[in-house]
Parts: C-alpha cells; structure tokens; sequence
C-alpha cells in the first residue's frame, strides 16, 4: 500500500506520533510531507498554498491513502490538488482548537475551528487520540454552527460523530523499562515533564512546592521539558526559591538520561489546563513513576481515581494546597517503605495498538 502522510505543523507530540506509525509498518510505502511548528496562524492556513504549489509532484505520484494531521488544512489542498480529492482520506487529530486555552496576549480568532471543521469534514475518518479530545471538539462545533448567522446545514455534527473514532497515540515499546527500586532514606522524588509555558499550569505546580517547604516536607524536585524562545518568568522565581530542592533542571538532551530520569523518580505530577493526552506523564507512567493529574481533561479516562486531585481550574491557590496535601502523602508512604505503584498502561503501547492502526489504514 502506498500512503502520503501529511504533518502540517510538525510539533514535537507529531513528530513522535508520525514516527511511530512509520517505524511500526515497514511494510508501507511511506510518503511523509512535513511543515515545521512555527508561525502558528500563517502555517494553519498556509500549508496547503506551500505544498500545492510546492510540492505538487509529490502530492501527484499516485497514493492509495492520504495520512493527515488535523493542522492541514484539507479541504483547501484537495480544492487544489485535484489528483488527491478520490484519495481515500484518515485525519488524525492530536488536539483541538475548540478547546485550547489562549494566552491573553492571543488574538481570538475563529478561523482556527473553522479550519479544524472543514478538514474532519474532507476527511473519509477521523480519528481522535482520547475521548476528551472527541467530545471537545463535537461540542465546540456544535456550539460555533448555533453561533453561524444563515445557510448552515443540518446534520453536521452527526455525520462527524459517525464517520470518528477514538485511537490513542501509542508508545513506543521502549518506554517501558524497569522502575529503579526506591531509596526511602531519599526524600520523594517529584519529576514536573512538560512544555515550559502557560497551558501547563507551572505557577499551580510551584505553589504546591511552596506549601510542602512550608510544611517542612522534605522533597527533591525535577523540572525539565522543552522550552521557548519565551518562557514564564516564574520558572526564574522558582529555580531561586527552590535552590535547595532542585535535581534536573532543564531540557534532558539525551534520550538515555532522560529514560534514566523516568525510572528514578517516585511521582510524576501534571498541573495542566490544556492536555489531550498526556503523552509526558504517560511515559513516566510506563517507567514506573506513580502519576498524580488534575481531575479534568483526558486524565480521568486515562488514571483511576486515586491518581487524580481535585480540579479547581478556576482556582490555581486552592487546586496547589490539595495538590500539596496529594504529594505530603506520598512523601509519607515513601518513608514508611511502602510502594508508590504505578497504573499499568502497556494497553497504550505500540505492540497492543498496532492491530488497530493497521485495521483503520487498510479499511479506510
């Protein structure tokens, strides 16, 4: 089979997916067109001008399924790229614009979700990494079309539910390595691995540290993920006041030393307001890190109860004293000797969720 995969805006949660479901079939023959992460508006209306018209060969070379992302723009590069509208067509949707929060330094535009819709909508199926993902994203539609002043048909959403399905990004096999066997005479290991910027919630995180050295709970923390050009100035306030807390600090630049790091830490703690899956925390997870997430977003079909702390979205004081409270009890059972154990999530693996892909790429 002959697949052209498009990746318009080629995120690093993406690229990791792209790579995973090239390296997993072999046996395809692979056509992968790629855009870099930047220029956010620019690239989301853009990249079917610049692949039209600049790579128009190989959008013509003849395909048996077009593998897009949800940043394509689709229905625009079908419009001009005739020899790629009778291709049969899956849309895999990372994310969704109807439900990512803006900076308030963002311009609120619509274009972005009406991009998002006219793509699922070109698409032969859509897939969609979590449930939450799914969900946000029919209710947002639904929401914007009541909103359209005129001439809006009926019936959209329910096509798109019908023609949409649900299937995670997997991990990769690797991932899941042997959990380190604890020190109960270290303090708790406490490991915080996402992006450094405002939809991860970083001031909620370092205001629950703040009430644990208050507590006099004693812990080592590792902040580490990737960063911008801008980062939030409380990473700076933070790596000051907690200068006698800090292990990792930092982008990990080797693979084999952050895997190390994975299997080192006792909890691994998200704080985001914007997560569709939690790809960070999941590999943790698969290294054998005990997850502690916000009661919201995709984690409560990802983790049982027990991993998830009340959500106070609304509320960052209040959500970081019951964050903190969550991880002065860990630091108590770690010291007891008793076993931080993690979920299982080989259920999320390549090797079990390879079946799927392969069902959805041959039958679409």
């Amino acid at each position: 089979m002959k697949i052209l995969l498009l990746s318009a805006y080629d995120a690093m949660s993406h690229a990791y997916w792209r790579k995973g479901l090239v390296t997993a079939f072999p046996e395809y023959d692979w056509t992968v067109l790629t855009l870099p992460p930047r220029y956010f508006n620019w690239r989301l209306r853009g990249n079917s001008l610049s692949w039209a018209l600049g790579e128009r060969e190989v959008l013509e070379a003849g395909y048996d399924l077009l593998v897009c992302t949800s940043m394509t723009d689709l229905s625009a590069l079908k419009g001009m790229v005739q020899a790629l509208s009778s291709i049969p067509t899956i849309c895999y949707f990372h994310e969704n614009q109807f439900a990512y929060p803006q900076a308030d330094t963002q311009h609120k535009s619509v274009e972005p979700k009406i991009l998002n819709l006219y793509t699922a909508l070109a698409a032969d199926h859509v897939l969609f990494n979590t449930a939450y993902n799914r969900e946000t994203f029919l209710g947002g539609a639904s929401q914007l079309l009541k909103k359209l002043p005129d001439h809006v048909p009926s019936g959209v959403v329910e096509q798109l539910r019908k023609c949409s399905s649900v299937l995670p990004v997997p991990l990769p096999d690797s991932v899941f390595e042997q959990h380190s066997v604890p020190d109960t005479l270290q303090p708790l290991q406490i490991l915080w691995n996402h992006r450094w910027e405002y939809d991860k919630a970083p001031e909620r995180f370092f205001m629950a540290l703040d009430h644990l050295k208050e507590q006099g709970v004693a812990f080592q923390v590792h902040v580490v993920g990737q960063s911008f050009r801008k980062v939030p100035d409380v990473f700076a306030r933070a790596k000051e006041q907690l200068s006698d807390e800090l292990g990792c600090w930092g982008y990990v630049e080797r693979v084999e030393d952050y895997r190390k790091l994975l299997q080192s830490a006792d909890v691994v703690v998200s704080t985001a307001i914007h997560d569709f899956q939690g790809i960070a925390v999941l590999e943790a997870v698969a290294a054998g890190c005990y997850p502690l997430v916000p009661d919201r977003l995709a984690y409560p079909e990802l983790f049982p109860l027990k991993h998830r702390y009340r959500s106070y979205e609304q509320d960052p004081e209040q959500e970081a004293r019951v964050l903190a409270r969550a991880l002065s009890e860990l630091a108590t059972t770690k010291a007891s000797g008793k076993a931080l154990k993690a979920p299982d999530v080989q259920g999320l693996s390549w090797h079990a969720l390879k079946p799927c892909y392969q069902e959805w790429l041959e039958q679409v």
